[in-house]
């Protein structure tokens, strides 16, 4: 048996395109994302901050 262990996941904000790491994800609801405004679903419009990404919820 294979065991494997997974340390980085895209951010489950369904526009960000944000990979974070499991030990610095930010945890709502269990889903892990990449900032406290994807967590918050963009509730204040502002974006994760990433370069790169355009996500706003």
């Amino acid at each position: 048996m294979t065991t494997t262990t997974v340390t980085h996941v895209k951010c489950a904000c369904s526009d960000c395109v944000c990979i974070v790491e499991t030990t610095k994800a930010v945890t709502k609801d269990g889903r892990a994302y990449c900032s406290d405004a994807c967590a918050d679903h963009h509730k204040t419009g502002n974006g994760c901050g990433h370069a790169g990404c355009k996500c706003h919820g």
